[in-house]
């Protein structure tokens, strides 16, 4: 497959010579980035649309694209490049103080709706059942009859027809809530609150979720839009030509990342790349899951020996062990380099956020591994503000205050059987 990092390659050869029939048979369903033809096709058709109307909403906010400081602009036009939304100014935007806070919001914009309520989760749970539970419930069957449009997104069906329909376990991992055209949430927040039952010995899972009202929930309108179309055959286009108020001067500079496997496939990794290289005095990242590609590794490490104050938060226990111990195995590397380290042991650091020199931020829903990076349909939102960038920075203080600072003579005494485990499960992780 064209674009296969070299250590993927590595990984998926070691496993077919090991097993070499559960190997070959597991590439067959597990190897590939494939999503099927049509539904490839037909998100490529959206996309094309949605680069379309980006340049029709310029248009109509007379000033055209918004431009960011001179020396961020080259993040903005990536972003443009490869995603085709424009940086839109004219929004304003509030961080919950809560998960609990966070649907509270959701729940008040809704009943205050007026003309439609667009909402994706990856995870539902009410009752503490999951979100296939959540379909056969009577929920489901209460909101269908009550006239909510539902659809569920990459369904598995017949597990045995995937290696020709696509790979069985690609997920639709964004987190979307637009109201009107007017109001956008964007975050880490699945619909559930912070208990969390279905994995309750992790919790309460720490969320960080941003409410925006402005130009920038069309954005993230479209990118709804581009997903309930992949999966039923429903043309809600016509809601991005809807006219719009007129954004008031100023305010937030802010664009929708929309990522996924129809998509470049290294856009998240380049992102996050390009952020850190960017970073001139101060660089904290907020993960539950980090593991980086080579180019990110080097990217960070080079940060911190820049002399830019780089801060990465994880989560001390991780509600997956494959991934909390290949996150452990770049800890040396990343210690040596400079970078602070900190586990934040009250719970479940679902939070995704970079802070970059006071001034810039990144949110959403992509974590720092390669899940997010090469298998996930992610969205998340760049944006340029002192203010909302020095709210989201003092939660993240909040979490390193919370935490504990891993110690990088402790990690210099791991023993060889656990430091050869991490890196072991880290040579494999392309694999899972």
């Amino acid at each position: 497959r064209p674009g296969r990092a070299p250590s993927s390659r590595v990984a998926w050869l070691l496993v077919m010579l090991a097993v070499p029939a559960l190997g070959m048979l597991a590439y067959l369903f597990f190897g590939e980035t494939n999503i099927g033809r049509r539904r490839a096709e037909r998100y490529k058709e959206i996309q094309d649309y949605i680069r379309l109307g980006a340049r029709r909403q310029a248009e109509v906010v007379e000033a055209g694209p918004d431009k960011a400081s001179d020396d961020l602009q080259h993040l903005f036009r990536y972003v443009e490049a490869v995603c085709g939304f424009l940086p839109v100014r004219g929004n304003s935007a509030r961080l919950m103080d809560s998960s609990e806070a966070a649907i509270d919001a959701m729940v008040a914009d809704i009943d205050a709706a007026r003309a439609h309520v667009h909402l994706l989760f990856y995870i539902w749970l009410d009752d503490n059942i999951g979100s296939r539970r959540m379909i056969k419930s009577r929920h489901w069957q209460r909101m269908e009859e009550a006239g909510v449009k539902l659809t569920r997104a990459l369904p598995i069906h017949n597990p045995l027809l995937h290696p020709v329909r696509g790979r069985i376990d690609l997920r639709n991992h964004r987190k979307i809530v637009v109201i009107d055209n007017q109001v956008t949430y964007c975050g880490s927040q699945n619909c559930a609150d912070a208990a969390f039952e279905v994995k309750k010995k992790y919790a309460p899972w720490v969320d960080l979720v941003v409410r925006f009202e402005g130009p920038i929930a069309l954005e993230n309108q479209a990118l709804f839009i581009s997903d309930w179309m992949a999966h039923r055959k429903e043309d809600l286009r016509p809601i991005l030509d809807e006219v719009q108020p007129s954004p008031p001067e100023g305010g937030i500079l802010a664009q929708v990342i929309g990522t996924g496997p129809t998509i470049h496939a290294d856009t998240m990794p380049e992102i996050f790349s390009l952020l850190f290289h960017t970073a001139r005095d101060e660089l904290v990242l907020t993960t539950p899951y980090y593991v980086p590609t080579e180019a990110m590794q080097a990217a960070i490490c080079t940060t911190a020996r820049r002399g830019v104050d780089t801060t990465l938060i994880v989560p001390a226990r991780n509600d997956s062990w494959i991934v909390a111990a290949a996150s452990r195995s770049y800890y040396a590397d990343l210690l040596a380099a400079g970078v602070k380290i900190y586990e934040y042991p009250h719970g479940l650091l679902h939070a995704k956020s970079l802070v970059l020199d006071g001034r810039a931020a990144l949110i959403g829903s992509a974590n720092l591994d390669r899940r997010s990076f090469e298998l996930n349909y992610e969205n998340n939102i760049l944006l340029e503000d002192v203010a909302l960038t020095t709210a989201l920075r003092e939660r993240q203080q909040s979490y390193i205050d919370a935490s504990l600072a891993v110690d990088p003579a402790q990690v210099a005494q791991w023993h060889f059987g656990r430091r050869l485990w991490y890196n072991t499960v880290a040579m494999l992780g392309p694999v899972f």
